[in-house]
C-alpha cells in the first residue's frame, strides 16, 4: 500500500450528489488575486524573476512590489468595470506595508483569504509548533483589521505541511484552497472537525504557466476562455466550479491587463447563466447543500 494522507477518499466526479448553486447556476467562477509583501536584503522565498542575484536583490524585490504600487490598482478598476468580486489571498504584513490597497479591497466588499505572513516564508518545514504560531499570528492580524476571521486559507507559496489542515480547522478556518483536486469542493476530515477544500486553479494560475511555463498573456487568456466554456458546457451534468489565480505583480503588468480584460469581456456575457462569486460564497453554498458526511465515511 502507498502512503496516504487520510483527508478524503477518492470519489469519482460521475457519482456526486447533484444540486445547483444560487438561482440555479451550474458554474461558479471566481478570480484568485494574490497580494503579497516580501522581506527586503535577505534570502526570503517567494517567485523569483532573478533568481542568481545576490542580495540586496533589488530588481527582484522591485518586480514583485511593482504589484503593490501599480498593479494592484490597475487590477481594482478593471474589476470595477467589469462589477466582478475579488478572493484576496492576503500575506497579514500587507496591514503595515500597503494599507492603502487593503483598504480599496476591503470597501470592494472583496472576499479576504488567509495567506499567511509573508511570501518571504513558507510552512514547509516548520515544526507543528513554529507553523501553529505562523498561522495564529496571520489570523490575529485578519481578525484585528478585518474585524472577524477569515473563512479560508491558502498556504503561502502553496507549502502545507501534513498537519496545516489540523491547525486550521482549530483556529476557526472552514475552507482551504491547498489542494487543487476536483472542479467540485471536497470535505476533508481533520482533528478538529470537518474542513472544506474549495477548487483553486494550479494550471491556470499565472505563477506556473506565466513565470515557471513561459505562456504569454494571451496564452493564459486563451486557455482560460477554452476552459470556461468547456466547463460550461460540463456543468450541464455536474454543478462545477471554475478559479483563475493571478498576482497582482504579473497580471497588474498593462499588457497582461490588455489579456485580463479580453478573458472578463468573454466571461461575462453569460452573466444570466453563470455565477460570479468568492471562494467563500461557494463554501458557504456547497456546505449549506452537501453536509460533511459522517466521520467513518470520510
Amino acid at each position: 500500500m502507498l502512503p496516504t494522507h487520510d483527508r478524503f477518499p477518492y470519489s469519482a466526479i460521475a457519482n456526486r450528489p447533484n444540486f445547483s448553486w444560487p438561482e440555479g447556476r451550474r458554474l461558479a467562477f471566481y478570480v484568485a488575486l494574490c497580494v503579497e509583501s516580501f522581506a527586503y536584503n535577505c534570502s526570503g522565498l517567494g517567485t523569483p524573476l532573478t533568481p542568481n542575484h545576490g542580495h540586496p536583490n533589488k530588481f527582484n524585490w522591485s518586480w514583485r512590489e511593482y504589484g503593490n504600487r501599480v498593479g494592484g490598482w490597475r487590477l481594482i478598476d478593471l474589476f470595477d468595470e467589469f462589477r466582478l468580486p475579488l478572493t484576496v489571498l492576503l500575506n497579514s504584513a500587507c496591514y503595515e506595508h500597503c494599507p492603502e490597497l487593503i483598504a480599496v479591497h476591503r470597501g470592494r466588499g472583496d472576499e479576504i483569504v488567509g495567506h499567511g505572513r509573508t511570501n518571504s516564508e513558507n510552512q514547509n518545514g516548520l515544526s507543528l509548533e513554529e507553523e501553529r504560531r505562523l498561522i495564529q499570528e496571520a489570523t490575529e492580524a485578519f481578525r484585528r483589521h478585518e474585524g472577524g476571521s477569515p473563512r479560508g486559507w491558502m498556504s503561502p507559496g502553496a507549502n502545507a505541511t501534513i498537519q496545516t489542515e489540523d491547525l486550521l480547522a482549530k483556529e476557526g478556518y472552514r475552507y482551504t484552497l491547498d489542494w487543487p483536486i476536483d472542479d467540485q469542493p471536497v470535505w476533508l476530515t481533520t482533528d478538529a472537525g470537518p474542513l472544506l477544500s474549495v477548487p483553486y486553479a494550479h494550471e491556470l494560475n499565472d505563477i506556473p504557466m506565466v513565470i515557471f511555463h513561459d505562456a504569454t498573456a494571451q496564452q493564459f487568456a486563451d486557455s482560460s476562455i477554452d476552459n470556461f466554456d468547456e466547463l460550461l458546457c460540463q456543468s450541464k451534468q455536474q454543478p462545477l466550479v471554475f478559479g483563475i489565480t493571478i498576482h497582482n505583480f504579473i497580471f497588474g503588468q498593462p499588457f497582461r491587463l490588455k489579456q485580463l480584460r479580453r478573458l472578463l469581456e468573454h466571461v461575462t456575457k453569460h452573466r444570466d447563466t453563470v455565477w460570479f462569486t468568492t471562494s467563500g460564497a461557494i463554501a458557504d453554498h456547497f456546505a449549506s447543500v452537501v453536509p460533511p458526511p459522517e466521520p467513518a465515511m470520510l
